[in-house]
């Protein structure tokens, strides 16, 4: 996967005198930063984790870490007739409501304001209502998946065998082979996950969390929608997402990441439809990136609002244009993996098929749906994003996916609303496992274990994850980097020496020239031949699977690119 990381912003609306009557939330985009905080001194405004990956990662801290200049934050404070409700130091804009609309000729004389731009009004009958009257079976909306409240707890074959007693969940874990990985001692401790919804209605009370309660695995909360600290009241939906992830009910259910830490972020306005959600997610994103978050999850999208003139049509939906998209990816920039349900339109036959916004993100871990024995949900959205770039980009199971009901008892859900967080869990365990590499290797090795990843198509997009094989990726480049960090000077070498099976030659070419590796017997004669070109600078790696049919014996390796020259012997054992 190629990470996005040069991002261009550009606000395309502006101040409109003819709204101010109708909109009563605005973003107010600024020219610049200027103020008290520094490069020189990022601990001032990012947390000693957020820095220890961007160490770890060699993420260098830029100006879009830099909070909102403070003096013109107080500026439009000091407006009598303003509120500001949050901001954006990514996109450096600010999220205000108004009291009157005198507040934005006021607002727009400031020097450093730049854009103005109606972002909601909250209405009668919003887009949320419309889709929910015309759902049917196949057609089921991000906020509108069904759920039944209560599931039979079976007995499968193996499942009895594992570290923890999944009971009714065991196939949704079993599907990806991640219960390899928590039987290894790896159920996300050490990880934390952002989890940004619609609410998290009893999650208190709920006995599916009784164990990340008892064990302080909530690290915070915040509804960023009703400006408050609590989330318990609201929407269900977020509960339901959670406790795919975090449930830890021996016999019951278990989550696909029981121990990881929590972050639970209100950003989804389930009585209206306006973009002003967009920048809810996007000031819940950034905290989460201060706070040192190593991975969002989010079961959100947007493209079709309660005013028309907001929607995100399919042109507009290339990964690099909504607000949310583009926060997305800076998350991804900054080190964290962001995980995101693809979206429940895909038996639509018009444009609305395609994965919303931010499914459509260039960097993010995008997450249709299937059902327990992998066939592709029919509301699953589909791909490619308008950019023609691949989406989904992986499946998890979404349709009959075992959640948590309100008692604890487990319930089933469709929606990719609930892939989403059931393959977030063991994104988070894979990473827990292999924390020195970065996030764009362990979406590489998600990628590469699917089942479908030599021919993936725009429902499935890779296919399934296999968890165990991803291991197994990652643990080959771990021994190739650990067998890198031992060669000092030299420019070539082969290992293992002896071999067994196969081996594999690593070189550090000087140009970007064709080179040439020949493997030749004891008497001289040319068993294969490979035609290469290297990237110059860094050690490249050329494996010879078939040479487990060779006799015992001794063997030479030469390798010529025009420049250099070398001969190297190599053993089979």
């Amino acid at each position: 996967m190629l990470l996005k990381r040069n991002i261009v912003f550009i606000l395309v609306f502006g101040y409109c005198s003819q709204a101010t009557a109708q909109y009563s939330r605005y973003i107010i985009q600024l020219t610049d930063k200027k103020g008290s905080f520094t490069l020189d001194n990022p601990s001032a405004y990012l947390s000693a984790k957020s820095l220890a990956r961007r160490t770890k990662r060699q993420i260098r801290v830029d100006s879009t870490d830099l909070p909102i200049t403070p003096a013109y934050l107080d500026s439009i404070r000091s407006l009598p007739d303003v509120i500001v409700l949050n901001n954006s130091k990514w996109l450096n804009q600010v999220l205000i409501k108004i009291l009157d609309s005198n507040a934005l000729t006021q607002i727009n004389n400031f020097s450093f304001v730049k854009h103005i731009a109606p972002i909601a009004l909250r209405s009668k009958q919003s887009f949320k209502d419309t889709i929910r009257n015309q759902a049917n079976s196949s057609f089921m909306p991000y906020r509108n998946e069904t759920v039944t409240a209560e599931t039979q707890t079976t007995n499968i074959t193996g499942a009895s065998d594992n570290f923890f007693d999944y009971a009714a969940s065991f196939q949704q874990i079993h599907i990806h082979k991640g219960e390899y990985l928590h039987n290894l001692g790896f159920h996300g401790e050490g990880i934390t996950i952002a989890i940004l919804d619609a609410g998290f209605y009893d999650y208190l009370t709920n006995p599916a969390f009784d164990s990340a309660r008892q064990n302080n695995q909530i690290l915070g909360t915040y509804d960023y929608v009703n400006q408050k600290q609590s989330v318990n009241e609201e929407d269900i939906h977020g509960t339901y997402c959670f406790s795919i992830i975090a449930a830890n009910e021996p016999g019951e259910m278990v989550g696909s990441a029981p121990k990881a830490s929590f972050w639970l972020f209100k950003t989804e306005d389930v009585n209206s439809e306006y973009p002003v959600e967009e920048q809810n997610w996007i000031a819940a994103a950034e905290f989460a990136d201060s706070a040192g978050a190593d991975i969002i999850s989010t079961s959100l999208g947007y493209a079709y609002f309660d005013d028309s003139s907001f929607n995100l049509n399919y042109a507009q939906r290339d990964g690099r244009t909504a607000m949310i998209s583009l926060a997305a990816n800076f998350a991804v920039a900054k080190g964290m993996i962001v995980t995101v349900s693809a979206g429940n339109s895909g038996a639509l036959n018009n444009d609305e098929r395609f994965v919303w916004c931010p499914a459509d993100a260039d960097s993010a871990l995008t997450i249709g749906a299937t059902d327990m024995n992998g066939n592709i949900a029919a509301f699953s959205s589909w791909g490619p994003n308008a950019s023609g770039e691949l989406k989904p980009d992986v499946v998890s199971v979404g349709q009959g996916t075992v959640i948590a009901t309100p008692n604890g008892i487990p319930g089933t859900g469709n929606g990719t609303s609930f892939s989403n967080p059931n393959l977030a869990g063991l994104v988070a365990c894979l990473w827990q496992a292999f924390p020195e590499f970065a996030n764009h290797d362990i979406m590489d090795a998600i990628e590469e274990s699917a089942d479908k990843y030599a021919y993936p198509d725009d429902h499935y997009g890779y296919g399934i994850p296999d968890f165990e094989k991803a291991y197994t990726i990652l643990e080959n480049k771990r021994e190739f980097n650990t067998y890198i960090s031992t060669l000092g000077d030299q420019w070539i070498s082969v290992y293992p020496v002896p071999y067994t099976n196969n081996f594999t030659v690593v070189f550090k070419p000087t140009t970007n020239g064709p080179a040439s590796l020949q493997l030749i017997d004891a008497g001289g004669r040319i068993i294969e031949s490979k035609s290469l070109t290297g990237t110059p600078g860094i050690f490249n790696e050329v494996q010879f699977d078939d040479a487990y049919f060779l006799p015992k014996g001794m063997y030479f390796i030469h390798y010529d690119d025009g420049n250099r020259k070398k001969t190297l012997k190599i053993i089979k054992q």
